[in-house]
């Protein structure tokens, strides 16, 4: 079953155009103070809460593959959403969720076993 989950989620990342909208380095537009470490985007044609694109981050492993999945909880807009980790080394893992673990955000990081990439 845990197969069929993550082949899914593959699906969804292969058969999306991934929109980097807000790059490494750049200021979150709402929070200036916010630096993004990594890639940050969505997959085009996807939804979720928000009614926008599946956010993802992408990491720094030269295979963009799906390698984990963070879901995040935001006690302030009263959401959650998931977002996907493509390419990201550990590192990059808990650096992104150390970002989300925050303020008013909760966060989890599901983690893909290694041989389901």
């Amino acid at each position: 079953m845990e197969d069929d989950f993550w082949h899914a989620l593959d699906t969804l990342v292969t058969n999306s155009w991934l929109v980097i909208d807000r790059p490494r380095g750049s200021a979150h537009p709402r929070y200036p103070d916010n630096i993004y470490p990594l890639d940050y985007g969505y997959l085009d044609g996807t939804s979720t809460t928000d009614q926008q694109g599946i956010d993802v981050w992408v990491g720094s492993l030269p295979e963009k593959t799906l390698t984990a999945i963070i879901l995040t909880v935001d006690l302030l807009k009263r959401d959650s959403e998931p977002k996907f980790l493509l390419g990201c080394t550990t590192d990059e893992k808990q650096q992104i969720l150390a970002l989300h673990n925050h303020g008013n955000q909760s966060a989890i990081l599901i983690e893909r076993a290694p041989s389901a990439q």
